[in-house]
């Protein structure tokens, strides 16, 4: 399978343990990479109750995120983080991959 390369700041793995952990029968984030968005492609994110058989897990602490295959291929190098500031919050995904993003920080382009 692919080299895992997508990872999970600390703060990320928290919320999202925190999240999965109040939703009976979930246990992991989904993020996903779908065609749309104001820049081209834009990152979904689903509570799943378990893997599919092409997904890549990537865990930290008690988190576990799964992420398709053809999605890995979008995100390669990427870090998942959770920010929580004057803003909002939001899960936001750091894609050295990307040229060009919103300012939602959901979209980007390749």
């Amino acid at each position: 399978m692919t080299d895992v390369s997508v990872t999970l700041s600390e703060a990320a793995a928290k919320r999202i343990a925190a999240i999965v952990g109040t939703e009976p029968g979930k246990s992991a984030l989904r993020v996903s990479v779908e065609g749309g968005g104001c820049s081209g492609f834009s990152y979904k994110f689903d509570l799943a109750d378990g893997a599919h058989d092409d997904d890549v897990v990537v865990e930290r602490n008690d988190a576990k995120v799964l992420i398709d295959s053809l999605s890995l291929v979008y995100m390669a190098g990427s870090e998942i983080d959770f920010v929580d500031n004057l803003l909002g919050q939001s899960f936001q995904i750091k894609n050295p991959n990307a040229v060009a993003s919103c300012g939602c920080g959901t979209s980007f382009s390749i």
